[in-house]
């Protein structure tokens, strides 16, 4: 199994950006990693997915952030990125990172615990 580092939050003005970063550590091979993905969750709101990737490379996004948020990932470091720019103060919200991980007779869910973005006004 495995477990999941987030690192790249923190506070910036409106307008700015920030890169977050997710480390997939472990017992895991890249090859049995279907998706990585980002989600949030902004106070007295429901968690919500932002972006995902696929094994196949490829990505989707939440509405409210297409055009200023890209989510990328380095296969061979078991690392995700979301890449957020232009980012409005409703982005703020605490951002886990999420994995899933199948082989031939198991699946597993990972999650990180988190990390706060805040984005003021």
């Amino acid at each position: 199994q495995a477990h999941v580092v987030e690192s790249g939050g923190g506070l910036v003005q409106a307008g700015g950006s920030l890169r977050l970063s997710c480390v997939l550590s472990g017992s895991v091979s890249y090859f049995s990693i279907k998706h990585m993905a980002w989600y949030r969750q902004a106070p007295e709101k429901e968690r919500e997915l932002v972006a995902i990737i696929r094994d196949d490379n490829s990505t989707q996004y939440t509405d409210s952030v297409k055009g200023r948020f890209t989510i990328s990932r380095d296969i061979v470091k078991n690392t995700a990125y979301l890449q957020m720019d232009s980012l409005i103060p409703e982005d703020t919200a605490v951002y886990s990172c999420n994995a899933r991980e199948e082989l031939p007779n198991k699946r597993f869910t990972y999650w990180g615990q988190g990390i706060q973005v805040t984005v003021s006004s």
